[in-house]
Order: C-alpha cells, then structure tokens, then sequence
C-alpha cells in the first residue's frame, strides 16, 4: 500500500515534448474518427444512456433513428447530441503492444464487442451457492462460448481479484472458470432471529421461563452486533468492488455489462434525496408497490440502512458506474427458492408452531428484501436482475442479448448547475408496441477533489487489482539506466485528461507513479506530480503527440514487476499499467 511507502514525490518544471528524444516505438494514440467516444468527462459534462429497446416479445427493435427517441430529465425535454444504434462501435480489432511497451489502451486490452464481465460474488455467497454458479458459467461458456464477445471472470472476496482479463478465446474462459475455487464466505451473511427451541409452552412468570427469555435476549443482542459488523464490512467491500469496476471499464468505450453472480447485496441504490415522488419511484423501478417499499426502501430494511449509513459513498459510486456506461444483470445464486429451505431442516431443534411460523415469515421477507435489492440496483444502472430460475447460465446470456437492443444517447443537460442531487431520466420511443430499460438517473456531482478525500489511497487500490484501469490512458516503457536503476518514460493520451482554462492557456495537474512489486507487495515507489498552466501552443502540442513524462528510479532488491498509475488530481480518474520488470 502508498500509505507504508515513504514516496518521494517531485514537480517537475519542464515536460519532455520532443518526441524524436524519446522512444521511437511510444506513439500517439489516434481516435477513431468513425463512431463518437462517449465517455463522461469533466469538460463536456456529456450524459450517456445506454437505451435497450425490443418488442413486446423480447426481440431486439432495430432501425430506430436519433429522431424517434424522446430524452427528459427532471421532466426536462433534453437534446439528444450523440447518437449510436445497435451493432456500431467505436472498437477497433485488439492490436497487441509493440514488444516492450506497457499499455492500457482499449485496442490494446478487448477485442470488438461490448465487454462483459462475469463476476462471481464470494463475500455474499454461500459456499454452496458459488459452487452451482461455478458450474453454470462453465455450462454457460461451453455452449456459447463461441460468439465471439469479449469477456473478463473476476471474483470477489476480500477485494476484487481478476481470474481472466478479456478474451473471446472460450479454452481461456473454461480455464479462468476451473481455477475458481469456491470458499466460506470472509464475512458470514446475516443471520435470522434466534429460535425458540421447545420454549413457547413454559409457564408464564417461571423463574425458568424468564432466565430463559434473559438469555435469549443476551444472544439475540449479541447476534445483533455481529450481524451488523458483518453487514457493514459487506457493504464497504462491494462498494470498493464497484469503484474498481469503474476504473476497469470506464475508458473501455459505449456500454459493458457486468454479470453479478450473487445470492445477497447488502444495499441498493436510490438515494434518500432523490428530487422524484414515491409515485414516481414505484413507477419507475422494477418493485411490486408496496412489498418494494416495505422489502427494500422502508425504513429498517437492510438495503435502507446500509443507504442511510453510506449514502455519500453509494451516491459516488453510482455516480462512477454510470460515468462508466456500466449495466449490472444480477444473478440470483440460489436459483429456485421460496423461502422455506430453512425451515425444513431445524437441525435436531424442537419447534412450536409459533416459533416455525415466525422463522418462515422472517425468511420469506428476507428473500423479498434481497431479491427485491437485486432488482433495483439492475433497475438503477440499466441491466436486468434474473432471479427465481434454476437455469442461471441464462441469466448470464440476457446480458449478452441486449447487445443487438442497445442505442446509446447522449445529451449536454441544460440543467449546468452541478448540486450533487439526483436527477431523473426518462426515455420515450415515437413506437408504442416497445419495451424500454435504461437507468433512471444519475448524480449531479461536480467533478472534481472531494473534500477529505485521499486520491492516493484510491491509487493504491488500482495499483493492487491485478488488471488495467482504463479511465486515464498510457502508454510507457522502461529502460535500464546504471546498473540497479531504471528509466520509465510515460505517454499520456491528453483527450483523457482534464485541462481547465486559464487566461487563454490550459492548467493541468497530474500525478505519475511508478512501483516496483514483488512477492505479492510493493518494494519501491516514485511519484512524479505535473501541476502546471500551458500555453496554447505547447497544449496543442501535448494533445496531439501526448505528454510524456520520464521517472528515474532505483530497482529494489527482489523486484520482480512493474507497475505504473497515472491520476488526473482535477477528476480522481486513474489509469493504471503492470508487466514484468524486465519487460
């Protein structure tokens, strides 16, 4: 971790621009000029929805035009600047890396298609729930596995950990699978209320009846505490999970699923300060009236808690998936359920009548309340929960269905006052006989440093995901200096920077780290910081060539991998790169 490391950090005073001095093989980056890159960024404040638009039957609808889509926000009718049907992307075929050169470049890192991840949830799954779902994706791979989609397996734990970066190679996925293990959970799901075993026809006011009820009630509170430890270290893990997935695919251009493989998810994501009614909310999102709001928005449910708890940080992290064009289709891991399971195997316990009636009404709402959470977040974010069904790996194939449904539009909202509350969006189709899903809003954050917030610390999470963060890209190269010393030469793509005007020049300020790992840790790190205001010349200098940045550093004793980061300090947007130190 940055935090126990003694980092020498530097400003430099001058950018090395003339590109002849540098390596010859590091070249800019050239945008594709077919199809619009549609990525929000601080300076366009450009909103994107992902549309999916079939038949009432579930067919994809194609054919529609710019002209046939209606965009509102906060009942605002919006213009609609950016436009891409179904099939068209910005993507070009994967290139592999020039031999030496590390890179995040979306051409560099997927083939064409919208990217999917199927991520496999281990820190709210039960073991035995991993373990189906396991044997679902290895199902689902071998019978689709030949499309041709790119896809990434990844599995959450502790952290995020990435088991297979993206590949449409189906032997690498079955591969990635297989080396799943399934494992206890870290942080064991919350329990029901304690039972009563055989107690219910004591007496009344007996001395024993009442030591009876004080213990019970001694249990239940400490149940209480550590249900709600564990709860609490769930929420901040897929949380962190979120975020991580942000700064994965949020450079990946146009729409990426994310494939939730779970059997619980501590909380959803409708803020408390929305600016819509509860008419609108039941109307707008996936739950059945009132058992949605009792199961998932009433007060003291489990998702309604963990929202009031974290709600600035559920808000950043929406703000960063939609930033990112991600969709989440969660997954159900227990399959067919109604509730009951639990009940029919009382392990030796002696119930009354009472006492098996409360435990099944306790677990038919808790299954309500989760499935009902699952719903929601795929409501919020554009994607579609499957839940309730045996055949999982369908599931998994409904995100990659919507793939021939997806328009994305894009629009500059006329709202440009940046508070921070929750603004809703609607989408209408000239068409009556469709079916729309896309999500339903978005926070209005400014962008830009968070009061308190400690960019380094996100940096550090980058750097130990064993995958490229795309928001910020680079390339680079190192090259051995005086023995035991290294020079790594860096080359940011300037179009996915932040640049604030200044007087008729351009301010930039961003931090450039280079670490040493081995052995599982970081052994050395440099960080280099670029604050500086440019004139218009040498700006349009860097945007067309890049900024490169070189960073001299000592090679620690044992180092065997390099891995470098790059963060825009206006955004907090990351770009993160590793390889061999050889390399």
């Amino acid at each position: 971790m940055f935090c126990n490391l003694p980092f020498r950090i530097v400003t430099i005073s001058a950018l090395i621009l003339d590109l002849a001095a540098g390596p010859t093989i590091l070249s800019a980056q050239q945008a594709p000029a077919d199809v619009p890159t549609i990525t929000i960024r601080a300076n366009t404040r450009l909103v994107v929805v992902d549309v999916v638009v079939t038949h009432k039957n579930g067919q994809p609808f194609a054919g529609l035009k710019p002209e046939d889509f209606t965009v509102e926000e906060n009942g605002k009718k919006q213009k609609v600047s950016v436009f891409v049907p179904p099939g068209i992307t910005n993507r070009t075929a994967t290139t592999p890396t020039p031999a030496g050169v590390l890179s995040n470049h979306p051409e560099n890192l997927t083939p064409g298609g919208i990217p999917t991840v199927l991520l496999i949830d281990a820190a709210n799954s039960p073991f035995k729930d991993q373990s189906y779902g396991r044997s679902q994706m290895l199902k689902y791979v071998l019978e689709q596995g030949q499309s041709g989609r790119p896809m990434a397996v990844v599995t959450l734990t502790d952290r995020l950990r990435v088991l297979q970066q993206f590949t449409s190679d189906p032997q690498v996925l079955l591969t990635a699978i297989k080396n799943f293990r399934p494992q206890e959970q870290i942080l064991q799901a919350g329990a029901t209320a304690p039972e009563s075993h055989g107690v219910a026809d004591s007496p009344k006011g007996t001395a024993i009846s009442d030591s009876i009820a004080q213990a019970t009630l001694e249990v239940q509170g400490f149940a209480d505490l550590q249900i709600g430890y564990n709860i609490e270290r769930r929420t901040m893990i897929t949380l962190d999970a979120m975020r991580s997935l942000s700064r994965m695919l949020g450079g990946l251009p146009g729409r990426k699923n994310v494939v939730w493989l779970t059997a619980d998810l501590p909380f959803d994501l409708i803020p408390e300060d929305r600016s819509m009614t509860d008419a609108e909310l039941t109307a707008d999102l996936p739950g059945q009236g009132r058992q949605r709001s009792v199961s998932v928005n009433a007060a003291g449910a489990m998702a309604g808690e963990q929202r009031n708890l974290h709600g600035q940080a559920i808000r950043e992290a929406e703000a960063e998936l939609a930033s990112a064009s991600i969709a989440i289709y969660p997954v159900d891991l227990r399959g067919l359920v109604s509730g009951m399971e639990g009940s029919s195997s009382s392990g030796g316990s002696v119930y009354s009548d009472s006492a098996l009636n409360n435990r099944a009404i306790i677990q038919v709402s808790s299954l309500q309340a989760s499935q009902g959470t699952m719903e929601e977040v795929a409501a919020e974010t554009g994607g579609k929960a499957y839940i309730n069904q045996n055949e999982i790996k369908e599931g998994i194939a409904l995100a990659a269905s919507d793939e021939k449904a997806s328009y994305s539009l894009g629009y500059y909202p006329e709202n440009k006052k940046w508070d921070g509350k929750m603004r809703n969006i609607k989408v209408k189709v000239a068409q009556g006989d469709t079916q729309l899903r896309y999500r339903k809003g978005y926070f209005a954050i400014e962008p830009g440093p968070v009061k308190d917030h400690n960019y380094e610390q996100d940096v550090a999470a980058a750097i130990e995901v064993n995958a490229p963060a795309t928001q910020v890209s680079f390339m680079a190269q190192a090259k051995p200096t005086d023995p035991g010393k290294i020079r790594v030469v860096f080359l940011v793509d300037a179009h996915t920077l932040t640049a604030e005007d200044s007087g008729g020049s351009k301010k930039m300020n961003v931090s450039l780290y280079a670490t040493v790992w081995g052995n599982g840790k970081s052994l050395g790190a440099h960080t280099i910081k670029v604050d500086r205001t440019f004139d218009a010349a040498t700006y349009q200098q860097i945007v067309d060539h890049g900024m490169m940045v070189p960073i001299d550093m000592d090679i620690p004793a044992g180092g065997k991998e390099l891995r470098l980061a790059v963060l825009d300090n206006k955004t907090g947007f990351i770009g993160t790169v590793s390889g061999p130190l050889g390399q």
